[in-house]
């Protein structure tokens, strides 16, 4: 099939069986039920879980059946997923509005002349690679250097910003202490800089097109502030991550790092503008990661449809958020490194499918992405879970634990295990009290995710994994998960009104926006 004239999923013969099949499943005494689905089939839990590699997923607690699990792989088959994931690993201009590629996987691959790029592609990324990684080893290696700091803004920094963070706590990184600025607000940098030596800090000024307004005013803050302190050699200590090496240059940044225009900001870790993560990790913990993540990418590309798991999770989200009408699902990572992860997985998925009109510009008679939310357990237990066991609303749970520790405090780590699997066990079995206030409906679904350790190749593969399940189910719904017009209008409109804070001018302003405006300049 070709990809770019495949069906929609609404225009598949699956689409209104799974609508007659969502009702059934819904209502009265043929109603779904969890405690009874699992009493009914002692092997669900097999039937509903899987490996995939450097992960177990159980799906079982989920509110599905095989009668819905087999439509699905049919509106798979039919909207003609097949083609697109593979024009995708192949490098095809999937991102239609900026005719453009998605080749995020093309950078984790071996950069060997195997079909997948022209040769001199392959060469271009393998010496790019190399490059970074033997700029990233020699910071390490430098005893100037005690401190880092990256200046980026959404992709280019929610990645890295998470990663360290993962694997820090997971105790894979070393080297110098790494920072991390994005907030336009500039309490952040405020905050920073008197604890550093502008002697011994390195920044690196992470911009696709080295334009973006948050980055550009934070490196010229952290620039001002650096010969303020009397140093000269800017050169030295700025380097540039961009797409634009002229304006790079002409800031003062000695190093640049290119990037391509087929690498979206949210999938641009396992280039460059990894190159934090590569300072704290060093070139072979971040060859770790990239393996991780061919891992996944291998497993996306082969795996039939039914035991294909970024498809198998895309295809559960379409049946919650179009069929059952589950409007968010909550991230709940049980591991204390993986606390920013439910905020990278927010731009991942909402800024990838936050879409109401599908690749040809068609409006959607269906929702697309869900509010993506969460924090990291047991914290969440202690804030939301109220509202997940009681509340009138059905939210997705998705829980992620870690098998092996990096501490030897094991009691605690078993009591942490204990709480991940009681809260998904509690959410579906509920509780009983006639009285009320204690009552748990229960039937509430959840899944399961499980890896042995955190580590590089393990977190290169669950962030593989995220990252087809949103190409997954963008593919199905019809849209282009690759552009983020969306972003754009604010900026436009914020450029128009910094001047008029200083001006007061209000001509052409909306009577909110001029009355606040007003206020603000006291």
């Amino acid at each position: 099939m070709d990809w770019q004239a495949r069906p929609r999923c609404d225009e598949t013969a699956a689409w209104p069986l799974l609508q007659a099949h969502a009702r059934t499943f819904r209502q009265g005494a043929t109603a779904f039920d969890l405690r009874t689905a699992f009493a009914e089939d002692p092997q669900r839990f097999a039937h509903f879980s899987q490996s995939a590699p450097y992960i177990f997923a159980d799906l079982s607690k989920n509110l599905i059946d095989a009668r819905a699990q087999a439509l699905l792989w049919q509106l798979a088959r039919e909207s003609g997923f097949e083609a697109h994931r593979d024009a995708l690993l192949a490098g095809e201009a999937v991102n239609t509005t900026e005719q453009r590629a998605a080749w995020h996987t093309f950078l984790r691959g071996p950069c060997t002349e195997d079909g997948r790029a022209t040769p001199g592609i392959a060469a271009e990324v393998a010496g790019a690679r190399a490059d970074m990684l033997s700029f990233a080893d020699a910071v390490r290696a430098d005893a100037g250097f005690t401190d880092v700091v990256n200046i980026g803004i959404g992709g280019s920094d929610l990645g890295p910003r998470m990663a360290v963070q993962a694997l820090r706590s997971a105790g894979a990184t070393s080297g110098p202490r790494l920072h991390f600025i994005a907030n336009g607000d500039a309490h952040e940098l405020a905050e920073l800089l008197p604890r550093l030596q502008a002697a011994h800090t390195l920044f690196i000024v992470t911009s696709k097109t080295f334009g973006t307004a948050e980055t550009l005013q934070n490196a010229r803050a952290a620039r001002d502030w650096f010969l303020g302190q009397g140093e000269t050699q800017v050169s030295r200590h700025f380097v540039g991550v961009t797409c634009n090496r002229e304006a790079a240059g002409e800031f003062g940044t000695g190093r640049v790092f290119g990037l391509w225009d087929w690498v979206g900001g949210r999938y641009s870790l396992w280039s460059a503008v990894g190159l934090p993560l590569a300072i704290a990790l060093g070139s072979q913990g971040f060859r770790a990661l990239l393996a991780g993540a061919r891992a996944m990418d291998e497993h996306f590309a082969h795996a039939p449809l039914d035991t294909n798991l970024p498809l198998r999770l895309a295809l559960l989200d379409i049946w919650q958020r179009d069929f059952l009408g589950m409007g968010s699902r909550c991230v709940n990572p049980y591991h204390q490194g993986l606390r920013r992860l439910p905020a990278y997985l927010q731009q991942l998925e909402m800024e990838s499918n936050g879409k109401g009109v599908d690749a040809q510009g068609r409006t959607l008679p269906f929702a697309t992405a869900p509010v993506v939310w969460g924090e990291a357990g047991s914290n969440g237990q202690h804030a939301f879970f109220q509202m997940l066991h009681q509340g009138p609303d059905t939210v997705p749970v998705e829980f992620i634990a870690v098998r092996e520790p990096a501490h030897n405090l094991r009691d605690q780590h078993r009591t942490l295990l204990a709480n991940a699997l009681a809260q998904a066990r509690a959410l579906m079995i509920g509780q009983e009290d006639p009285g009320g206030h204690r009552h748990f409906p229960g039937n509430r679904p959840s899944t399961f995710l499980l890896l042995e350790r955190l580590d590089p190749v393990s977190l290169g593969a669950l962030l593989a994994l995220y990252e087809h399940r949103v190409f997954s189910s963008g593919s199905l719904w019809g849209i282009n998960s690759f552009d983020q017009w969306g972003v754009e209008l604010g900026k436009t409109l914020a450029a128009d009104l910094a001047p008029r804070l200083v001006s007061g001018g209000v001509a052409g302003l909306d009577p909110s926006t001029a009355g606040l405006l007003a206020r603000l300049r006291g």
